[in-house]
């Protein structure tokens, strides 16, 4: 566990999904994943990861509820605040920094990548703190071409990566770009941070932070899940 003695590091896990994409009434990051809520594993690898981390939940408005009754059942006890989904990622993300917005070092994590390693989340918010930030990607190992289907052509893969979380930011960094309008062209939070000028520092992710967006997934999960523990 990453110990803090003076620095105070902070989380937004941004679980404001609906689930429609999906095709299931529940939004996935309420679905069970080897016993527990799939969130529950997610806020867990923090927890774990760093000590004393204030995380930051934001839900959709009307699944407050249903959250706290799950917390309940699952007698599930980690401490964290609640803040609303908004009509896009950019002011979900927005809502949640108001609740860490005192932290030294903020992470911004989706909230249905529930296998994130404790050496991942450790090594970005220490990169973080050397660079101002850090980004864990993935090398593209896949041919790519670009264009449609009657029309397209071969594009080279060197130096293109497949974006993760946790995004780890400086507090000053991070608060202040997202006092900027928001703008369709922000694809994560580093684009965000980026348009101010900022730097993005980049360290190396893992296959097993999958982010849970189709059945499949949670398939794949519960095996990664399963192997950790035999």
């Amino acid at each position: 566990m990453l110990k803090t003695i003076e620095s105070k590091y902070g989380v937004v896990i941004v679980a404001g999904g609906s689930g429609k994409r999906f095709g299931n009434e529940i939004p996935k990051q309420f679905l069970t994943l080897n016993q527990y809520p799939v969130l529950m594993h997610t806020i867990r690898q923090f927890s774990q990861s760093i000590e004393k981390i204030e995380i930051a939940v934001v839900l959709p408005e009307n699944h407050h509820e249903t959250w706290k009754r799950l917390c309940a059942a699952y007698d599930f006890n980690i401490p964290h605040h609640i803040s609303s989904g908004g009509t896009e990622r950019f002011y979900s993300v927005k809502n949640g920094l108001e609740k860490v917005a005192d932290c030294e070092l903020i992470g911004i994590h989706d909230g249905v990548r529930p296998l994130t390693p404790h050496k991942l989340i450790q090594q970005c918010f220490e990169s973080a703190g050397r660079h101002g930030s850090c980004v864990p990607v993935m090398p593209v190992t896949d041919s790519l071409r670009k264009g449609n289907y009657q029309q397209n052509k071969p594009i080279s893969r060197e130096n293109l990566y497949r974006v993760q979380t946790p995004q780890v930011f400086r507090q000053n960094w991070i608060i202040k770009a997202y006092e900027q309008e928001f703008d369709p062209a922000f694809t994560d939070d580093a684009t965000v941070l980026e348009k101010l000028g900022y730097p993005v520092f980049l360290t190396d992710g893992t296959e097993i932070n999958i982010k849970i967006t189709k059945p499949e997934d949670l398939n794949l999960a519960a095996f990664y899940l399963k192997e950790q523990h035999t």
